[in-house]
């Protein structure tokens, strides 16, 4: 194998780690809001929103590889990241109550899973997002070289 061949599979490998990740999620959040019953807040509908085109835009990307996906999929991974930022910091208190979207309906602080003490639903997802667009980042910079 050339250089170049190498390079290019290791390009599609990352993008397939970014689809991986935001598959995962997808399923994840179905799992919790489908199968767990955990109704989804305002916030985690917005997440949804990025996460979900996300799946199928990185996955349209891997077959044939298009190495324009990231001008597509860093918008939307980095409007998740922020939507996901401002829920983890509103459920950890960070941000006062007062500040919240969830007027009615389900609270954006609900307590639906906690794992090890501190993993929560909006963490799971600030990492989702975090994960995703430094793969991103990764993967513009090396086509970029």
């Amino acid at each position: 194998m050339t250089l170049t061949a190498i390079r290019s599979d290791l390009n599609w490998y990352i993008l397939f780690l970014c689809w991986l990740t935001a598959g995962i999620s997808t399923a994840g959040s179905l799992f919790f809001s489908e199968i767990m019953q955990f109704a989804p807040c305002v916030l985690c509908w917005y997440q949804r929103i990025f996460m979900f085109p996300l799946a199928a835009i990185l996955m349209a990307g891997l077959f044939p590889f298009d190495k324009n996906i990231v001008r597509y999929a860093i918008p939307l991974a980095a409007g998740g990241w922020l939507t996901a930022l401002y829920h983890t910091l509103l459920y950890s208190g960070a941000i006062p109550k007062g500040l919240q979207p969830c007027g009615q309906g389900v609270s954006c602080t609900e307590a639906n899973l906690d794992i090890f003490g501190f993993i929560t639903i909006p963490l799971l997802s600030l990492m989702a997002f975090s994960a995703i667009a430094l793969l991103l980042i990764i993967l513009k910079r090396r086509l970029s070289q």
